[in-house]
């Protein structure tokens, strides 16, 4: 039962309650953030892939070797900067550790068919077993 005044009506206790707006807000602000965040830490490197479509390289239990070149002709081993001759040394050390080891070759489009052919030549002398040329969907 509840507990009546003298005039017959209920007692009005204070209600209880959280203005969700402002959490909302921080929600969505936080959304958008990571949205537009997330890709440029993935691949820090800017370059413009070339357009095409081309199969997935299936990346099961083994992390990728990333191997970008940008439109100044520099190459990049997994971000860091580096040269033809030591991403050679790297790369077979990579291949010499795990054999399964995939390689992900990202070329920027205004790169010369030579300059990413260089690179696959190379990939091939390393005895990579899988390798991926990394384009865009039309």
């Amino acid at each position: 039962m509840s507990r009546r005044h003298r005039n017959g009506g209920r007692i009005d206790r204070p209600k209880a309650s959280i203005d969700m707006n402002s959490l909302i807000d921080l929600t969505f602000l936080l959304l958008v953030t990571f949205i537009l965040t997330i890709p440029a830490l993935e691949q820090g490197i800017s370059i413009i892939l070339p357009r095409g479509k081309t199969d997935t390289l299936q990346v099961k239990e083994h992390k990728p070797a990333t191997v970008t070149i940008d439109a100044e002709n520099r190459y990049f081993l997994d971000k860091t900067p580096t040269t033809l001759e030591a991403l050679e040394k790297e790369l077979a050390a990579k291949v010499a550790f795990d054999p399964e080891t995939p390689v992900l070759v990202r070329g920027d489009e205004r790169l010369s068919y030579g300059a990413v052919m260089d690179v696959v030549k190379l990939v091939y002398k390393c005895k990579v077993k899988r390798m991926s040329l990394v384009t865009v969907e039309k």
